[in-house]
């Protein structure tokens, strides 16, 4: 099931459903980058409260989640930040609410985690990208725009180009050669880690897993990994992405935790072992330049010649 496009002039809901935004002033960011793209904001009752460690209770969150699905003046629901605690909404969320009133959904990292229950409970497509609180280069507008205001698919996506060819940032690797076609899910591996065992749970069968993160050491990305691989989430995977990973490298030596090799051979290691197209580097995740992607639609993996082409519209 598809939400409807975005049009200019429409009202897009804010919510908090992770962790509270410690600036208010950075609300103000969040309504200047809606304007510049046309669009009018709606903030949640609750999203700028905060309780504890958190923002505001669960049913608070909750609360601001399910009003924002329900109100027919929002078109859209974007989550202001990411942080820590989507989880706890999992078991609470109306699910059948969700499926009588699709919208777009927009959010990354922490936000995975809904991602992955309303693609799975309600069969909607969503969005993986940017918050609003993201500083949006040029590329990332770019595929925003293509992502949630085009009907069309949005195509063979690519990496930005190199501002220091010396220093480079986005380096395409292909892991493994091949091609695929699957639907595209996937998010903060931590996350998708984390809902294993859950009726949560990523579906990876027949489809295009992408995974990123951030500031997680080689062996905790190992760890995970390894934990997809046990799970049976590798087997039967039509190909696999492995995105940004900012900060991702050794910090200070530990014995019992430090492993004597970087993000590289942790990747070649095991995803190197699949019998199934890998690509890694793609600007997806924790960075500046960032694409929009839509959960639930058909793609082509290409890791020989390192391009993914978005084969389906994610709105109608």
């Amino acid at each position: 099931m598809r939400p409807k496009v975005l049009r200019a002039g429409d009202t897009v809901g804010l919510i908090t459903p992770a962790t509270y935004v410690p600036d208010p002033d950075r609300l103000a960011t969040a309504e200047r980058t809606l304007k510049y793209f046309g669009l009018r904001m709606k903030m949640a009752r609750n999203a700028g409260k905060r309780m504890g460690d958190y923002h505001l209770s669960i049913n608070e969150r909750l609360d601001d989640l399910h009003a924002m699905f329900r109100d027919p003046e929002v078109k859209a629901v974007f989550a202001i930040r990411g942080g820590y605690g989507s989880m706890h909404l999992l078991d609470r969320i109306d699910y059948d609410l969700i499926r009588r009133n699709p919208k777009i959904f927009l959010g990354y990292s922490d936000i995975t985690a809904m991602h992955l229950a309303i693609n799975k409970q309600a069969k909607l497509v969503t969005f993986h990208g940017p918050i609003t609180l993201s500083r949006f280069t040029d590329y990332t507008q770019k595929y925003f725009r293509k992502a949630l205001f085009e009907s069309q698919p949005i195509g063979k996506v690519t990496n930005p180009p190199e501002s220091n060819e010396l220093r480079p940032t986005h380096t395409l690797r292909t892991i493994r050669p091949g091609v695929a076609t699957g639907q595209l899910i996937g998010g903060n591996l931590t996350l998708i880690s984390t809902t294993l065992g859950t009726p949560y749970e990523i579906e990876t069968r027949g489809k295009i897993v992408f995974l990123e993160d951030v500031d997680e050491e080689p062996y905790s990305i190992d760890r995970m990994l390894t934990h997809l691989r046990l799970a049976g989430k590798f087997d039967g995977v039509a190909g696999v992405i492995f995105g940004e990973c900012q900060d991702c490298r050794p910090k200070d030596y530990k014995p019992s935790t430090t492993i004597p090799y970087g993000l590289g051979e942790v990747l070649d290691n095991i995803l190197g072992e699949l019998k199934v197209p890998v690509l890694s580097g793609l600007t997806i995740g924790h960075t500046d330049d960032q694409l929009t992607l839509p959960l639930g639609v058909n793609t082509t993996l290409d890791a020989t010649n390192q391009t993914l082409e978005i084969k389906e519209a994610g709105v109608r």
